[in-house]
């Protein structure tokens, strides 16, 4: 198969020439198309990729019916309609590490050019003015830097404030104390950053939450002749706020590379003097943009060869180490996920999961999303994938639990999965054996062995002699041979169970005819 990549934005050469080198992609490069002809063209492909000019949104998400991953070659998301994309089950991607260096340098010279009034003594001088006494600047030393987000980015930032022998205090809600010691920095509240820098800067995401964070109430909290930084997301900070905080006194000097607009060409703040501003280049570098553009093409590819990727972002991340511990058992959730639906076969209102043994100690999110999946597929099919799956089930109101245990019950490893619905709960376990793969180990409260796998049938009957060879008669006269069995009991002359694989699918008409048969309480045809 030949999976098609469009490229709706310009992005380096050298960094998609990881797609390039791959068989079975085919890349097609339009960063020209309008939003028009990306909605006309967009269900011929099965990748997207961006940077931050096209905007992917929610009627271009729904119109791409064989989309099936976003890759953005860079660190945020604004322009892709995140819950669009889970609710379609498409996954999104970027590139977080990428331009982490050539941002925090971007900051830091932003800084810098504000101390000194690099830009303005630049001009003036390109105006044949030599005014050495207008542009005397401030040393950086001993200064206090508010840091608001202590990302990557902004403790790369930290670091380089550090070197110029500046004061770092920072805000973000994951900071401990532990960790601003391990770093040489203080650790505050936002009002007691706000309150004590010199020189403030932001690197948060930008969020409901963090739309405006620095506006009129937070300018007020600041020193008097502070100096504003912002190299993040346009929108964190009020730029009519700012306009008038500078225009006031209180702020000194602001120094801006992402706006809330863009293209930012006419706003009031370019008619200030205090105001430096640069369009939106914190991660344009010949090496960022080649960075970015390479990772999140191999994101791409490990995605389109059925590999885990290494930067979602509408899935929780998992560490590389922790994603090759638990992938070996995305298949068998899966399969005991088909397996339990079909064994119900009835509306369920709840799925509970439970894992013992060894996996009480993993990141287990991946694998219950996965058993979710295949649960679901036998109402909405090919639709459900991992990105959705849970999205979906919330929607069908179905609750999704899960627990751990460290009890093991006989095995190192054991998914438990429980349905419940309308008639009662059905159960169903499975392990991965060691040479010998994925096992079904129990269906509901009795013991069996078989590898979930092919066409399979479970017959409930009452434990009585000859049960068993009338099956088999049962089946021959419909010409289907019985491959394996597996029987177990709760005692003798009670209820029993057969596990049987068969070589080809069980039409209704037989499953009906041998449902009939005498001691049979039930007959459940289940296609792995």
């Amino acid at each position: 198969m030949t999976y098609r990549v469009l490229i709706s934005d310009p992005l380096s050469e050298e960094g998609i020439k990881p797609l390039r080198e791959t068989k079975n992609i085919e890349i097609v490069k339009n960063p020209g198309w309008d939003e028009a002809e990306l909605l006309e063209n967009i269900d011929q492909f099965d990748a997207l990729l961006v940077r931050s000019q096209t905007q992917v949104t929610r009627p271009l998400l729904e119109k791409a019916t064989r989309l099936k991953i976003v890759g953005r070659a860079g660190v945020g998301v604004d322009n892709i309609d995140l819950d669009a994309a889970t609710e379609n089950g498409i996954i999104v991607v970027n590139a977080p590490n990428g331009n982490t260096n050539s941002a925090a340098e971007h900051t830091i010279a932003m800084i810098m050019s504000l101390s000194r009034n690099i830009p303005q003594a630049f001009h003036a001088l390109k105006q044949k003015k030599w005014d050495r006494k207008r542009f005397v600047g401030i040393e950086l030393k001993q200064k206090t830097l508010g840091i608001v987000g202590l990302g990557r980015i902004g403790v790369e930032v930290a670091k380089r404030a550090k070197g110029q022998r500046m004061n770092v205090i920072a805000y973000d809600p994951f900071l401990t104390d532990e960790k601003a010691e391990q770093m040489g920095i203080k650790r505050g509240t936002l009002e007691e950053v706000l309150q004590a820098g010199d020189f403030i800067t932001v690197h948060t995401p930008l969020l409901k939450e963090t739309r405006h964070l620095i506006n009129a109430v937070a300018f007020e909290l600041m020193k008097d002749g502070v100096q504003i930084v912002n190299c993040a997301r346009g929108g964190i900070i009020d730029e009519d706020a700012l306009y008038d905080a500078i225009v006031s006194g209180k702020v000194a000097g602001a120094a801006l590379d992402v706006f809330e607009q863009e293209p930012f060409t006419e706003h009031k703040l370019l008619t200030l003097p205090e105001v430096v501003a640069t369009p939106h280049l914190g991660a344009s570098t010949v090496e960022a943009q080649e960075i970015v553009a390479v990772d999140v093409s191999h994101d791409v590819i490990r995605f389109l060869e059925g590999k885990a990727v290494r930067h979602p972002v509408n899935l929780p991340s998992i560490p590389s180490e922790a994603m090759h511990q638990i992938e070996p058992y995305f298949y068998l959730a899966e399969k005991l996920g088909t397996f339990i639906i079909d064994l119900a076969n009835e509306v369920i209102s709840e799925i509970r999961i439970s894992y013992s043994g060894d996996l009480s100690e993993i990141e287990s999110g991946p694998v219950t999303r996965n058993a979710v999946k295949g649960i679901l597929k036998r109402y909405l099919g090919s639709r459900v994938n991992d990105v959705n799956a849970l999205y979906l089930a919330d929607r069908k109101g179905i609750t999704v639990s899960e627990s751990k245990r460290s009890a093991r019950k006989g095995f190192t490893n054991l998914i438990t999965i429980e349905v419940i619905g309308a008639s009662g709960s059905r159960k169903v376990a499975g392990t991965l054996l060691n040479g010998l793969g994925p096992r079904l180990v129990r269906v509901d409260d009795y013991q069996v062995d078989a590898t979930p796998e092919g066409h399979m049938v479970v017959i409930q009957h009452i434990d009585q002699p000859g049960v068993i060879g009338r099956m088999g008669s049962a089946f021959a006269e419909h010409n289907i041979n019985i491959a394996t069995m597996q029987v177990d009991r709760s005692d003798v002359g009670g209820s029993a169970i057969m596990l049987l694989t068969i070589d080809r699918h069980l039409e209704d008409e037989a499953l009906a005819e041998i449902a009939l048969l005498d001691e049979i309480k039930s007959v459940t045809a289940i296609d792995l």
